[in-house]
């Protein structure tokens, strides 16, 4: 089967609107895919209930390796956030590949007096109870992020959950809301043209994309680190030759120089491995968002 697939166009579920990472991401791999397997891979986009939506189509969708899902940390999350998670992501999916890792800018509308997240964080603290933050859903790593930030800094802050981050974003960029931690490749081309003012980033070490952008390491947060993480998963029982096949094209795609280039273009980081690499991947990060959420004393509303 691996060298005759795929045998018909192959769809790959997105949970988040256009523009949202996610969607980013996997428009990003899908024309190289395209070119080297001769069917064409389409984007469809579900969004809703931070991606649970989508993972449910997918989970239902027929196990023939023409319908994947790109998963993402926030689907991660799901599994500990709610109390009987609408799809078990080690049971109902087989793993193919991991696509990238996008970290979170901390982004601020240009009118808001606050340069850095120091500032930011007094400026909340001075004004209890009464400024917002925003998140693409309840649940999200976007909204665990601002959560960390919340209870590191015992702010009084209130959160604002949207369907995705294009929403949250044009809400912010309006002055709807006070702030939200995004993924660089959503938020980057605001901060660009202006229109949003980026103070600091949650990588380990500075973005290519934005390299006059901080860590929130180095503004002053000791080991705070965050970011999204996307991966491709069809349905249970899916043919292994045909994931195993695809797992090597998508390898080759974000490896090639060009892709290499289109990634880092984005605030991104290419991810590569086999197919039980990315299962362990995806339950170490299932176990480390598990803590955080227990931590943080979290649940789905």
């Amino acid at each position: 089967m691996a060298q005759g697939y795929p045998v018909k166009p192959v769809r790959i579920l997105v949970g988040f609107p256009p523009g949202a990472g996610s969607d980013l991401i996997t428009r990003l791999v899908t024309p190289g895919l395209t070119k080297a397997l001769g069917q064409q891979f389409i984007v469809d986009n579900r969004p809703g209930a931070t991606g649970n939506i989508a993972a449910e189509l997918v989970a239902r969708a027929p196990a023939d390796a023409h319908t994947f899902l790109t998963a993402t940390s926030t689907l991660a999350v799901n599994q500990s956030m709610y109390k009987k998670p609408p799809v078990d992501l080690l049971k109902d999916f087989d793993s193919a590949a991991l696509l990238g890792t996008l970290p979170f800018v901390l982004v601020v509308h240009p009118s808001l007096p606050v340069r850095t997240a120091k500032e930011l964080v007094a400026f909340v603290k001075a004004r209890p109870g009464q400024l917002t933050y925003a998140s693409t859903g309840q649940g999200g790593s976007p909204h665990l992020s601002a959560e960390m930030l919340r209870a590191r800094e015992s702010l009084n802050i209130l959160h604002v959950p949207y369907k995705g981050t294009p929403q949250a974003t044009t809400d912010l960029i309006s002055g709807q809301v006070t702030m939200m931690f995004a993924n660089t490749a959503s938020v980057l081309p605001s901060v660009g043209a202006g229109r949003l003012r980026a103070l600091a980033i949650s990588s380990l070490k500075r973005s290519s994309a934005a390299p006059d952008v901080p860590t929130m390491i180095e503004a002053g947060f000791p080991g705070f680190e965050s970011g999204t993480w996307f991966s491709l998963i069809a349905p249970a029982g899916s043919p292994p030759a045909a994931l195993q096949r695809l797992n090597v094209e998508v390898n080759r795609v974000v490896q090639q120089p060009d892709g290499r280039e289109r990634f880092a273009a984005q605030g991104a980081e290419p991810l590569t491995g086999n197919v039980e690499q990315v299962m362990a991947y995806t339950r170490s990060e299932i176990d480390k968002w598990a803590r955080v959420v227990k931590g943080a004393g979290l649940k789905a509303e």
